[in-house]
């Protein structure tokens, strides 16, 4: 995962903890001394170390830092972020379940106090989110088997620490300290894909797939508006909560927008430079983009140019109506991917899309209208026969010229249907 805030100054303060970790020879360097790093160089015995600064509400400069895991079966050193479930729940529930899986003879009887045991566990942990509120470990995953060890990584440690005490996060660096088969002593790592990804997500609000000092690319979930509408209600959105964690950040900074049902990849600019260079690409075509949707029954076509013209329904907004006089012309390329079967025996085809514009509801239009493909993206409320789960429009691919190197960037995510 790339590291979802910047890395420095952090990681001055991490180069200095691995100074302190190899001059000290302790991990607990800053209280006991009593956990020597020699067993951190032991056959599989390295850890992650974590550095996040932040702000207080009075402005003050904050220094956090935690190691993943647990050392020895501690859980907690002076010093260091605490571990994400209090010592006092988890003697209760060591208490409650520990002795009693021992004394149990038959594998099979362990195994299923284990697996209730492990559930019991897993609630235990209730997480801070950036906006104020408590997360449950068990929802962050769409599955029940969820990764060990999830919620003891350094990072989450870290965020929960600061939004627990209602700091704002600045900057966090992660490095790995010992010897592993797989990692690099010293060497500095992002939050992991497995176990950290799906946390930091629901932590943070946001699916970010890359972030520099200029541009964050978003993968947005479907529901979430891009910007912010003009009543309370539809205050939340992909701008607000990009503020919410870099508040310098343009008021206005996303540089494109995805309807509220669709999912998937939107730039968002960090500073008015960068913001303005975006419009620039955009306005001047210089942004490639493509979408994976599901239409309603079956397209015998197999690829080919939508052009059709259309403008809002000012008696029925935000409907688009077809007007050759009026209207706006957009263009979109279509390609025919395969036919699927639902698990409700219907036919939907599988398309990938590449507007050439982006006018408003235009893979929305081209899909559903009779001069278009006619046959509407399943889920779309406005065009089609209406949503049950969501729209099946997702934006798969983004491609541009960074706005500050020029360096040409392509961002792609998984296809959620």
């Amino acid at each position: 995962m790339h590291p979802p805030l910047p890395q420095y100054p952090a990681m001055l303060h991490a180069l200095y903890l691995q100074h302190l970790l190899t001059t000290r020879k302790a991990i607990d360097f800053d209280s006991e001394s009593a956990y020597s790093t020699d067993r951190l160089f032991e056959s599989g015995g390295g850890l992650m170390f974590g550095v996040l600064t932040a702000c207080d509400q009075a402005g003050n400069e904050v220094l956090l830092k935690a190691f993943s895991g647990s050392l020895g079966g501690r859980r907690n050193l002076p010093h260091w972020a605490p571990h994400v479930v209090n010592d006092q729940d988890y003697d209760v529930y060591m208490k409650q379940y520990d002795q009693n899986i021992k004394k149990l003879a038959g594998r099979a009887q362990q195994a299923t106090l284990s697996q209730k045991a492990l559930s019991h566990y897993y609630s235990l942990y209730n997480l801070a989110a950036i906006d104020g509120t408590r997360i449950p470990l068990t929802s962050c995953f769409s599955t029940p088997n969820i990764p060990t060890g999830s919620g003891d990584c350094c990072a989450i440690k870290l965020l929960h620490e600061a939004f627990s005490r209602g700091l704002q996060p600045i900057s966090m660096a992660e490095f790995f300290f010992g010897n592993s088969s797989n990692r690099t002593h010293s060497a500095f790592y992002g939050p992991c894909d497995e176990k950290c990804k799906p946390i930091l997500q629901h932590m943070l609000g946001l699916d970010i797939v890359y972030r520099d000092e200029h541009i964050a690319v978003v993968n947005k979930q479907a529901g979430l508006l891009s910007v912010p509408g003009r009543t309370e209600d539809k205050a939340d959105s992909v701008e607000t909560r990009i503020r919410r964690l870099f508040p310098d950040a343009p008021l206005q900074c996303a540089t494109h927008r995805l309807d509220m049902d669709t999912s998937g990849l939107l730039v968002v600019a960090l500073n008015k430079q960068a913001h303005r260079r975006m419009h620039q690409l955009f306005r001047d075509q210089q942004v490639k983009k493509c979408y994976t949707a599901l239409l309603e029954g079956v397209l015998k076509v197999e690829s080919g140019t939508i052009t059709l013209p259309f403008r809002a329904d000012i008696t029925n907004r935000p409907h688009q109506i077809y007007d050759e006089v009026h209207g706006k012309w957009g263009t979109t390329v279509y390609k025919r991917l395969r036919v699927e079967r639902t698990a409700d025996d219907r036919l939907v085809t599988r398309v990938q899309f590449e507007p050439k514009t982006g006018r408003t509801h235009q893979l929305r239009l081209h899909s559903s209208h009779p001069k278009g493909l006619g046959l509407p993206i399943v889920g779309d409320r406005l065009y089609g026969s209406g949503m049950q789960d969501r729209l099946y429009l997702h934006a798969q691919m983004i491609k541009f010229a960074h706005p500050a190197t020029g360096i040409l960037m392509t961002f792609s995510t998984e296809t959620p249907f």
